[in-house]
């Protein structure tokens, strides 16, 4: 079983930090400031070992409304929640300050925990747990048990171990799997050491020799050592409370807020798509766009909320929005969030990431199709990972996605994505359309994507019927989305195997189309190639033949002219002469001939041997070239060696 987190929360001076030291008999402030007056500001940890052989990660939290935000990175990762509530003063605004942020970040189960047993009666302490019931209500904490303590004489700490010690051995915590992900919470150099980073493992695992990336950036660097509760340990896991001392990156390249992960299972983002919920104690409905303070992990960043098929949100009311961030940040859905407000600052609601990659902002579809959104957010707030998988294929559309990127949008990595890949593929509702990076397509799409290129090359045909077809390119370019060259070529290859189009050399066509010549296009043609053939070796350029053909239009001149250089009865010698080949192979068995009995021939010997001016002689010769007849060496030519 892997590592369980047990984490404080509760109002300031209501004694968390002596109850962890009670329990554990550990001190976990540690900062001079911190015991200078007498508070909790940044995060403390210690560890348990139960009963039942488990060790417990522990998280103290600071208390004070200034130290929220680092309360708040406290919370990610805890799985059990001990929530202190002094018995002198009872609930305080931090309490439920603090009790609505862990419910917002997912927090599940918990004991609560009233100190200070010692400095009131019964009758106060039995009203002040009258009153945390009551609280507590109708919350993951209604089930809880109230443990009254004593962390300076030790009363009710047996209770507290026994309690915790139970929850350990009866709940089933979920093993978080996946690329390893732990949010820093603390950034410090030690010396002989160098870089060390900490914070709470969250899925995966890592070990010492790893290569780890620094999210949102690109800042990379190579596990040195592993620390977890100041024992070296090979591997981590998710859930535990860990120290990563690095090599290759300087303290002053990384910060809180980070996350430390497996290199390419995260992608930075500026906007994500979440569900939200706007606690009931807010006294005023907030507006679309309002600017905010977003908590994610261990960061805080400033971003505006968008809400997208309304102008506010009432207090107590849940919503679909899509937060948009003035940083970029690296998340998986399902993480969890807490939006603050700008000012005065105080916890106004939060929710869970749905999506980390919208392909635009939602807001924009919200005002011309307000169902496409409410369609979009229900797939992702209780579809399953198929649903997930089609959603956001359909999404990227002629781009497809290739299974990394897959990974990182629904947070499914390895063989549980290919075994949900599995059955879409075999129903046939997506296509894999590159084995080598794996890339999907909704089979749907594909099929448009052919019936498109049918199309483009059947109007095509139509309007050029002197012309064999199109390029892969000019195919390529005629689609007005934007599409993958992966996906294009699949589709191309399923049409050719088909047997629908055709390739020849590199132009594609419909294999129902034939050149067709009319009537007066059949005598063009006739005359063209009668035309070359009395011209001979001294040719008429381009420009000549369209001067002597002016009894018909030039496009269709022209046409035909590449009809009869696409079968080979022309060749085209430069761009100004053309020669049938008739011609032009007399010449070429005569050069080979000449070149055989002498071994070589030069410029001046080619002018004797076809009677012909420089203006046509150098452009035949540089023809064999081209073709490989020959090769030039200094001013002389020989046959080239045929394989």
């Amino acid at each position: 079983m892997r590592e369980i987190v047990l984490g404080t929360a509760g109002h300031v001076d209501h004694g968390k930090t002596s109850f962890v030291k009670a329990l554990t008999g550990i001190e976990t402030d540690r900062l001079k400031e911190e015991k200078k007056r007498g508070i909790t500001i940044e995060l403390g940890f210690a560890y348990l070992d139960l009963p039942c052989g488990h060790r417990l990660g522990i998280v103290d939290v600071p208390g004070h409304e200034k130290f929220v935000k680092n309360m708040v990175a406290g919370v990610t990762g805890m799985d059990l929640l001990a929530f202190i509530i002094a018995a002198d003063e009872g609930i305080m605004p931090q309490t439920r300050e603090h009790f609505d942020i862990c419910r917002l970040l997912g927090v599940k189960q918990g004991v609560v925990i009233v100190t200070k047993k010692d400095m009131v009666d019964e009758e106060w302490l039995e009203m002040v747990v009258d009153e945390i019931g009551e609280f507590c209500k109708d919350s993951f904490l209604e089930e809880a048990p109230i443990i009254p303590v004593s962390s300076l004489s030790g009363e009710g700490i047996d209770s507290v171990i026994e309690v915790i010690d139970n929850m350990v051995k009866s709940h089933q915590f979920e093993e978080v799997y996946g690329p390893f992900r732990l949010p820093v919470d603390r950034v410090f150099a030690m010396k002989g050491f160098g870089s060390v980073v900490t914070g709470t493992s969250i899925s995966g695992r890592a070990e010492i020799g790893e290569d780890v990336r620094f999210y949102p950036g690109e800042r990379t660097a190579k596990v040195r050592g592993l620390q977890v509760h100041s024992e070296t340990v090979e591997v981590v896991e998710a859930g535990h409370r860990t120290a990563v001392n690095l090599q290759g990156v300087d303290t002053s390249e990384i910060s809180r807020g980070m996350v430390l992960a497996s290199d390419g299972c995260l992608e930075p983002t500026y906007m994500l798509d979440c569900s939200f919920f706007y606690l009931t104690s807010n006294t005023k409905p907030l507006k679309h766009r309002a600017r905010v303070r977003v908590h994610l992990g261990t960061a805080e960043i400033m971003g505006r909320v968008s809400l997208l098929t309304r102008d506010t949100v009432q207090p107590g009311e849940e919503v679909d929005i899509q937060l948009l961030l003035e940083e970029s940040v690296a998340v998986w859905p399902g993480d969890r969030y807490v939006i603050r407000s700008y000012s005065p600052v105080a916890t106004i609601g939060g929710g869970a990431i749905l999506g980390s990659k919208s392909p635009r902002k939602r807001k924009r579809l919200a005002e011309k199709d307000r169902d496409y959104n409410t369609t979009v957010f229900g797939v992702l707030r209780t579809g399953t990972a198929e649903d997930k998988i089609l959603l956001y294929l359909k999404e990227q559309g002629m781009l497809g996605l290739n299974f990394t990127d897959l990974s990182k949008r629904i947070g499914i990595f390895g063989k549980h994505l290919t075994r949900l890949l599995n059955d879409p593929l075999s129903a046939k509702k997506i296509v894999m359309v590159d084995n080598a990076s794996q890339r999907y397509v909704i089979s749907e799409i594909a099929e448009e994507i052919k019936a498109s290129i049918l199309t483009n090359l059947a109007q095509y045909h139509k309007t050029n019927p002197l012309k064999n077809g199109l390029s892969k390119e000019e195919l390529k370019s005629s689609f007005i989305s934007e599409i993958d060259q992966k996906v294009f070529t699949y589709c191309i290859n399923d049409l050719l195997k088909k047997q629908e189009i055709v390739q020849e050399d590199s132009v594609i066509r419909l294999i129902t189309h034939q050149v067709a010549l009319k009537a007066d296009e059949k005598k063009l043609k006739e005359d063209l190639q009668s035309w070359y053939v009395a011209k001979g070796l001294q040719t008429a350029t381009v420009k000549e033949t369209f001067e002597h053909f002016t009894d018909y239009p030039e496009p269709l001149l022209r046409e035909v002219l590449d009809l009869l250089l696409k079968e080979g009865v022309l060749l085209k010698v430069s761009e100004s002469l053309i020669y049938n080949r008739i011609i032009l192979d007399d010449i070429q068995q005569k050069t080979v001939a000449f070149i055989e009995q002498n071994g070589e021939i030069d410029a001046p010997g080619f002018k004797n041997l076809s009677g012909l001016s420089r203006k046509f002689s150098i452009p035949i010769l540089e023809y064999f070239d081209r073709i490989k007849l020959t090769i030039r060496i200094g001013d002389k030519r020989v046959l080239r060696k045929r394989s």
